[in-house]
Parts: structure tokens; C-alpha cells; sequence
């Protein structure tokens, strides 16, 4: 499995996700930068995703939705702050009603996603900051830790594929 840490820290508001891959930096970059491979990893494979707008640039949207075992939707979206390619890029990520709007009662948070060469590989750091540790505990609570690792765990999968 490519998660190798999960570490959640109340006091800075932060969870951060560790995982190493088998590919170059660029390699993973991709999965990122393109709608269809970001729609294969983004959600669990129980809550697949769907990429409705992609924009991987400072300014851009990325808005996509979640599709339940039931056939309910949950959607999402990031504004893109900055982008360093291949190596980061950071995002506001929400929850988002049906026309992509953030849902004011949801946490929203500023996540980064490096990418640095480790070995013939790269190792990947996902962190997400909140605003209050409250804001940390109500995702955590919604299952964000397991549902993003195994989100995470399908990358290798994808990679294999060329």
C-alpha cells in the first residue's frame, strides 16, 4: 500500500498523509493534472468520483462529485491557489451544493500535495490545514482519515497501467 503515515494534529489543525509510489514525480503529477486519472483515485472506491470542471492552475476550479453506493452525490470542489509542476500545488478544498457552491457549514480547508523524488520513485505529502481543530475533528469524525487512504491506496493501480 502506498500510505506509509497518517498523522493528525489537533493542535495545528492538520492531517497529513504520507504515501511513496513506484513512478517518477512526473508520473504522479499526471494523475493530478488529469481529469480522468484524478477521477479514478479522488474518492474511495465505494464513493467514486466524477470530475465535472478541472483547471489545475492558480486561479483554476477543480469541481467533482462523489457517488454514494445508493446513488447519492456528494459534491466538492477546490479553488487552485498555487502551482509548482511537478513538484506542488495547494488548494482551498469545500464541500459543495449541487451548482459547486461552498456549503457554509462544512469545514473548509487549505490542502497542499508535494511530490519529491525518493529513490526511482517519489514520495507524496498531502496535508490539509483547517481553521479550528473543531473544524479537523468534524471531518475526521465523517471518516476524511480512512476514506482518504484508501482513496490514496488506489494510485498504485493506476501507476501499473503506464
Amino acid at each position: 500500500m502506498p500510505v506509509t503515515d497518517v498523522t493528525k494534529d489537533l493542535q495545528a489543525r492538520a492531517l497529513t498523509i504520507t504515501a511513496e509510489f513506484a513512478a517518477p514525480v512526473e508520473r504522479v503529477w499526471q494523475v493530478y493534472a488529469d481529469p480522468r486519472q484524478l477521477e479514478r483515485v479522488w474518492g474511495p472506491p465505494s464513493h467514486p468520483a466524477t470530475v465535472v470542471d478541472h483547471s489545475l492552475e492558480p486561479g483554476g476550479r477543480v469541481h467533482y462529485y462523489m457517488t454514494g453506493p445508493e446513488g447519492d452525490r456528494y459534491y466538492g470542489g477546490w479553488r487552485v491557489l498555487a502551482v509548482d509542476e511537478p513538484h506542488s500545488f495547494t488548494f482551498e478544498d469545500f464541500f459543495a451544493d449541487e451548482g459547486f457552491n461552498p456549503v457554509a457549514e462544512l469545514p473548509t480547508s487549505t490542502a497542499e500535495f508535494r511530490f519529491e523524488p525518493a529513490g526511482a520513485g517519489t514520495r507524496a505529502t498531502f496535508t490539509t490545514t483547517y481553521e479550528t481543530a473543531e473544524a479537523l475533528q468534524q471531518v475526521l469524525d465523517m471518516g476524511m482519515e480512512e476514506g482518504a487512504t484508501l482513496a490514496t491506496n488506489q494510485i498504485d493501480a493506476l501507476l501499473a497501467e503506464g
